[in-house]
């Protein structure tokens, strides 16, 4: 899995030490510049591939919503603002996300899970191709982000304001299973309200459960059964 190449636009240091020190925290993630202003950034576009833009709009001489205007083939952007009032144009502009500051680690983590991971840099080609699934996710439990890789996931558990993650071990992380689900992709099922399952580790469905690989044994809720039958 290659690194994700990223750009900083913000012309307050104290801002672009921040995304900085998040950046640097996300194994995946790679810092190749750090610019004060916009036309730094339309100077490291044009030399080097980028895979994500964390851009301020509020910035002299060209703001960062008229430099996306300009950029025809955009990286993904990942708006830093403490202005809201630019969300509508700013999605109109198909931005990644929107993050208002100031921003904790764990929301800066939920944008970059929005962002497909690639084996490799997108070719410019006008062939129509699939988008790029991603095969990991970042997540943070512990004061520590941890990368999962979703094949390596068997189930997961609700557990209050948190969700359990088991792999070959078990991680705590602060979201709910809703919000947890909406980053997996279509091969996991809910089975359960308080459940979802990795269907490539089933292994059979015994009455009103179903049996995972590592011989795992989990209800199905009742008004999930009929879902997780036609997933068959």
């Amino acid at each position: 899995m290659k690194n994700l190449q990223c750009i900083i636009a913000d012309d307050e240091p104290i801002a672009r030490q921040i995304l900085e020190n998040y950046i640097q925290a996300i194994p995946n993630l790679e810092i190749i510049a750090s610019c004060k202003n916009a036309f730094e950034v339309l100077e490291i576009l044009q030399t080097k591939t980028v895979d994500i833009l964390f851009l301020d709009i509020n910035m002299p001489k060209l703001s960062g919503l008229s430099l996306l205007k300009t950029i025809q083939q955009k990286p993904s952007v990942i708006i830093t603002t403490a202005y809201p009032e630019y969300a509508i144009e700013g999605f109109e502009l198909s931005v990644t996300d929107y993050l208002l500051k100031p921003f904790s680690l764990e929301r800066f983590l939920q944008a970059v899970n929005k962002v497909p991971q690639k084996e490799v840099s997108k070719p410019e080609t006008t062939t129509i191709t699939k988008q790029e699934i991603p095969l990991s996710i970042f997540v943070k439990s512990d004061k520590k982000i941890i990368k999962i890789d979703f094949d390596q996931i068997n189930h997961i558990e609700a557990y209050g304001n948190y969700i359990k993650i088991f792999t070959d071990t078990m991680i705590l992380t602060p979201q709910t299973l809703t919000e947890f689900l909406e980053k997996l992709p279509n091969h996991f099922i809910r089975i359960h309200k308080s459940c979802i399952i990795n269907f490539n580790q089933l292994k059979l469905i015994d009455g009103n459960q179903v049996v995972l690989q590592n011989n795992t044994k989990l209800q199905i809720g009742k008004s999930y059964r009929k879902s997780v039958l036609d997933s068959i």
